[in-house]
């Protein structure tokens, strides 16, 4: 929190880092790639430098001061009381002579604001500085330090403290408009939808007491401005700095961004966060003042372009953002990161805030924010955090990393690249099957992986000049993996795969695959004072509580429907099997099941299959019968505007079948109310495909849980399914049919997975 209590003083609070990169950076933008220690490393070389220094040494040093109504805080690295030395260290990696002079400039600025504080508090006349700058491959320091009266230490806090404070005081006095304007807010939509209140009221009480909240509530409420809206209620109360409404699609970002529209909060920081390859203006350029004009000077027109973004208040979205950058010649995507900062509510995908190096996470630990969290179709965060804690080594980029310029120019680089490849493909000829699954990291092959990823750090540390896109894409596989394989626990395999064609060894995938992302992603919820995490499809509770890491206080709530059994025609066709074996015996009476249901009741409705092949039999299947009948299919990797003119044919008074892949961008995330469309056909129980992979997570899952079937595949399945029928009945007056097609749907297990509300019958 940054602000306190109008009654105290003084009254706006500052990390001395935040306080620093405002007042201190200076120049362009330059991000050529230098290799960076990872957070581990860094702990465990200011660990090291601790313990070097002996009995006396204080580290991790509290500090604090005052400047008119700043309260400047942080944590000095360090202290050693007989020398009156205060250390600021930093860890590094490559070359100290290749550090950019704005680097140094930063971290000398923040060395002595710390020796001020420190000054101040222990009554000391005069204090040595220092940086030592630790290097963490060969443990060596490098130890630059100045002598400093305390009133020249005095006068840079001061200096930078002059710097800060109009703007200090104009963030409070927003703070404070904020808060008032939130305490008047007024819900914008008239009456609470059914459900909509109970929800919004549990969120309320969730963010007064700190709690987890999580949610299910059915499509159709207004799950967004049902969770937006108590929390912005909250803030003034519960002091939250910030709000982050983290969505998994776009679609759910822009319902978001809608939704903060209409609830009108005079004055809120709406910003839309973008992946950097949506925002990049130039691609064709490297992210440094000598290759692109947006990151030459960046930072010293950063000040103009930040002052007109918040003077706006108002929606921050990507394409006000990216205005505002090319006005005052900045790049938007890292226009965008500053600015992040000082946004009341930050809209973005879950990588933001439940990444390993998560921006949002990460700004939030260093500011101490108050933080309320929005999940958004929760039931996606279980696929998207196994995706951010797995990591994979592709045969294909360390060939290409071979093959690379680098690689053919530097032998010492050629030797540890290619000691890899014989470590991979000796693990590789050991194993018979396609598939293994191992106990354990592979020693030699760990070893190998860490010696080639110290070569190549050692490489880019020498040339930093030099640019190869191929040795860069492997490098980020290496660190990722090595990452992971620091924090290999029960929670992922370690496995190699190989394609059953592959006629030569080495040609397999090495894989540290997270099946439980619980442990990466509590200690982000716990972070948060409040957080919620909401869906139309959070059934089993224990399923996503066991998996999701949910706080062991956490709280949960099931709305029921505002929907009536009597809207939504549920028939399933006991008759029809879609198991993979009958899956040629299921098109014609697939066919012939749509083709009659259109002809009682024409309009628009959504097919959903399992793949993109069995759509596309049932499809040609359904055009050679019936070629009258309007159809159009999704295809693979379908661009966004193409994704647009699917939607486009789901007209109001139009008519036909639109083919979909179940858990694909039509499933779920979209809204098509009224005639838009009126039925549904769900061709698939969803299950995952049975393979070695699946088998190996049932397996895991079984011993974790005790429940590998239903955790592998029969709760995702279901969820998918649920999902994609939510698609047809949006408001209070839509009729819709649904037909689950496929004899598993009627027993007892299955149904009872299935909405309440449905009255099933059979077809």
């Amino acid at each position: 929190m940054n602000e306190t209590p109008p009654s105290a003083a003084p009254r706006y609070r500052v990390a001395v880092r935040e306080l620093c990169e405002f007042t201190a950076k200076q120049g362009s933008l330059d991000l050529r790639f230098t290799p960076a220690p990872t957070a581990l490393e860094g702990m465990a070389g200011h660990a090291l430098v601790a313990d070097r220094r002996g009995e006396g040494y204080r580290a991790e040093l509290s500090l604090s001061g005052d400047y008119q109504s700043l309260h400047v805080r942080g944590r000095a690295d360090g202290y050693q009381p007989e020398l009156q030395r205060l250390e600021e260290i930093k860890t590094y990696k490559g070359r100290l002579q290749d550090q950019p002079d704005s680097h140094r400039r930063l971290h000398w600025a923040q060395a002595k604001i710390y020796g001020w504080l420190l000054c101040q508090q222990e009554g000391l006349d005069e204090l040595e500085v220092a940086l030592v700058y630790f290097h963490v491959g060969s443990q060596q320091e490098t130890l630059l330090s100045e002598r400093c009266p305390a009133a020249e230490l005095r006068l840079h806090f001061e200096q930078h403290c002059k710097r800060f404070l109009a703007w200090a005081e104009q963030e409070v006095a927003h703070r404070r408009s904020r808060d008032a304007a939130l305490q008047a807010l007024q819900f914008p939509f008239g009456e609470f939808r059914a459900g909509q209140r109970q929800l919004a009221e549990a969120v309320y009480r969730a963010a007064q007491v700190g709690r987890c909240l999580l949610a299910e509530a059915p499509t159709g409420i207004g799950k967004t401005a049902g969770t937006l809206f108590p929390l912005l209620k909250a803030a003034p109360a519960q002091r939250l700095d910030k709000i982050f409404f983290l969505a998994a699609k776009t679609s759910g970002r822009q319902l978001a961004l809608d939704a903060l529209e209409a609830l009108d909060a005079t004055g809120l920081r709406r910003l839309e966060m973008v992946a950097r390859d949506k925002a990049c203006e130039h691609p064709d350029k490297a992210c440094h003042g000598d290759s692109c004009p947006l990151a030459l000077g960046f930072y010293d027109r950063l000040p103009g372009a930040r002052a007109a973004a918040v003077a706006q208040a108002g929606a921050l979205d990507q394409a006000r953002v990216r205005e505002l950058a090319l006005q005052h010649e900045v790049c938007p995507y890292y226009l965008s990161q500053e600015l992040a900062r000082w946004a009341d509510v930050v809209v973005g995908d879950y990588n933001y805030y439940f990444d390993l190096s998560a921006l949002l996470h990460g700004l939030a630990q260093a500011n101490q924010w108050r933080v309320g969290l929005l999940v958004d179709e929760a039931h996606n965060l279980v696929e998207r955090g196994r995706k951010m804690y797995t990591a994979e080594l592709l045969p294909d980029s360390l060939a290409q990393a071979r093959r690379s310029p680098a690689a053919r120019a530097h032998p010492a680089l050629k030797k540890a690249l290619d000691k890899l490849a014989r470590a991979w493909r000796t693990l590789d000829k050991a194993q018979t099957e396609p598939y293994r699954v191992y106990e354990a990291i592979p020693e030699p092959l760990l070893n190998a992986l860490q010696a080639c990823s110290g070569a190549i750090t050692e490489h880019f540390s020498e040339h930093p000049a030099e640019s190869d896109a191929a040795l860069q894409t492997f490098y980020f596989e290496a660190l990722h993996w090595g990452r992971m394989a620091e924090l290999l626990d029960s929670h992922s395999l370690v496995d190699l795969s190989r394609p059953a064609a592959a006629a030569v060894a080495g040609n397999s995938t090495l894989c540290i695959r997270n099946i439980v992302p619980a442990p990466f992603l509590r200690p982000r919820l716990e972070a948060a004072h409040t957080s919620t995490l909401f869906s139309a499809t959070l059934q089993p509770r224990d399923y996503y509580a066991d998996l999701l890491g949910l706080p062991e206080t956490h709280a949960t709530l099931q709305v029921g429907s505002p929907f009536e059994a009597a809207q939504l025609q549920v028939h399933i066709s006991r008759t029809i099997s879609t198991r993979y074996p009958d899956r040629r015996a299921s098109l014609a009476p697939i066919a012939a099941l749509i083709a009659r249901q259109y002809a009682q009741q024409p309009g628009n409705y959504l097919a959903f299959f399992s793949s993109y092949d069995y759509l596309q039999q049932v499809a040609e299947r359904l055009a050679s019968e019936q070629p009258q009948l309007p159809i159009w299919i999704q295809s693979r990797r379908m661009l966004e505007a193409e994704r647009q003119q699917f939607l486009a044919r789901f007209a109001e008074e139009g008519a036909g079948i639109g083919f979909a892949v179940l858990g694909g961008a039509f499933s779920e995330g979209i809204d098509l109310p009224g005639r838009r469309l009126i039925g549904a056909f769900v061709a698939t129980l969803g299950l995952p495909q049975i393979n070695a992979v699946n088998e190996q997570i049932r397996q895991r899952m079984q011993t974790m849980f005790g429940t590998g079937y239903d955790y592998t595949y029969l709760f995702p399945g279901l969820q998918k399914v649920v999902q994609a029928a939510g698609r047809v009945i949006r408001t209070p007056s839509d009729r819709g049919v649904l037909h689950l097609i496929d004899d598993r749907f009627a027993q007892p297990q299955v149904k009872r997975l299935l909405p309440p509300w449905w009255a099933l019958g059979s077809g």
